[in-house]
């Protein structure tokens, strides 16, 4: 038990905070992304009735604009996290539609697994497959519509906008990698 526990004291010292120059392009990116995709939504939504702005497109925007080092914002995780999720978390909201708990934990670990598979982890995609559970009405009745509208259609969006705002500045480069 003493070396379980002690495993948990850490013992690094954190890294230091971003410098302001990477704190405004991460601000304006994702401030950016987010309203292209609510106006998008907004202009869709009145036509159409698709919602297109979900909650884990925040946690992605973290990513796609505070963290553009790390695996888990690269192109390929942040279309394919959201797309297997979401592929994930309709199934699973199909194959349980009564008891939302068990569909809820069902989508959610399924999502993990399958994005650890494609190699797509990306952690906003376990938002994205417990939305499709949760989400209500709206969301439930788009089925694996849901997977092309909101979350195909924003990924890449923010994408879109995480390659224009973080190539600007001269000392950032997005992406790393794109498979």
């Amino acid at each position: 038990m003493n070396t379980y526990l002690k495993k948990m004291r850490g013992g690094e010292q954190s890294p230091p905070r971003a410098a302001l120059s990477e704190i405004a392009v991460a601000w304006a990116g994702s401030c950016l992304a987010i309203a292209l995709i609510a106006l998008l939504e907004r202009l869709v939504t009145s036509s159409a009735g698709f919602p297109l702005l979900i909650g884990s497109f925040g946690a992605s925007a973290v990513l796609a604009f505070g963290s553009i080092e790390s695996p888990l914002a690269q192109p390929r995780n942040l279309v394919g996290g959201h797309v297997v999720s979401a592929l994930a978390g309709v199934s699973c909201a199909l194959l349980v539609p009564d008891a939302i708990w068990l569909a809820a934990c069902l989508a959610v670990a399924t999502a993990i697994a399958c994005m650890h598979l494609t190699k797509t982890l990306h952690p906003p995609g376990g938002a994205t497959a417990l939305i499709a559970v949760m989400g209500g009405d709206g969301i439930r009745e788009l089925g694996y519509g849901y997977v092309f509208v909101p979350c195909l259609a924003g990924a890449l969006l923010m994408l879109g906008i995480a390659l224009v705002v973080n190539n600007i500045p001269a000392n950032r480069r997005y992406p790393r990698y794109w498979w």
